[in-house]
């Protein structure tokens, strides 16, 4: 996959399937580690305390499942608060897109700023794509946005994706802070013109 402010067409990798409606922020990443002054070290702590709670039966802490892609989701995926924190977090420990039911619109948001593709799939697909997963861990799964498809090996699935996102993505003006910062000499010649500014 293509980083920061590219086009991104595809995402393709091994996927970990996270399994359960309505999986909020907090239990992405924990409110203690909302004081952090970067978000560097986030991803050693996504999940952690359901990671905890599963005494190592956790999807995030399963052999199979480690250098994961992608993650496979069911409905409602990042609802809770509005923290950026819970994909910062997801992305720091590898995660390049999200295959899903349905997402918080919030985190969806977040996770569009950072280049992370969130597709939805039908729930018969998403069930059917976990299910893939969980039978041959090793399968790539590609998730196509320029075909809105989503493949594991032999199976493949419609997958959605708002067209302004999609076309935020695909033509790599996804990262708003980098054009600003390629943009900053022609940002500055504007301020310098503008009268207002003048004395800051």
């Amino acid at each position: 996959m293509t980083q920061s402010g590219s086009q991104i067409l595809q995402v393709a990798g091994r996927a970990v399937p996270v399994r359960g409606d309505d999986i909020d922020t907090d239990r992405i990443i924990p409110a203690r580690y909302l004081r952090t002054v970067t978000f560097d070290d986030l991803g050693g702590h996504a999940f952690e305390d359901d990671r905890a709670a599963s005494n190592g039966a956790h999807p995030f802490d399963a052999p199979q499942y480690q250098g994961a892609a992608i993650l496979l989701a069911n409905s409602n995926f990042g609802c809770g608060s509005s923290r950026e924190h819970a994909p910062q977090a997801l992305m720091r420990a590898g995660i390049r897109a999200f295959v899903a039911e349905s997402y918080a619109e919030i985190f969806f948001g977040n996770c569009v700023s950072l280049g992370l593709p969130c597709v939805r799939v039908a729930p018969a697909d998403a069930a059917a794509l976990m299910a893939a997963v969980e039978a041959d861990p090793t399968v790539e799964v590609v998730v196509d946005l320029k075909d809105q498809t989503v493949r594991a090996g032999d199976l493949n699935v419609a997958a959605s994706l708002p067209d302004g996102p999609r076309e935020q993505l695909v033509s790599g003006s996804w990262d708003v802070v980098g054009q600003l910062v390629e943009a900053r000499d022609e940002i500055a010649a504007t301020a310098a013109k503008l009268p207002y500014v003048a004395g800051f």
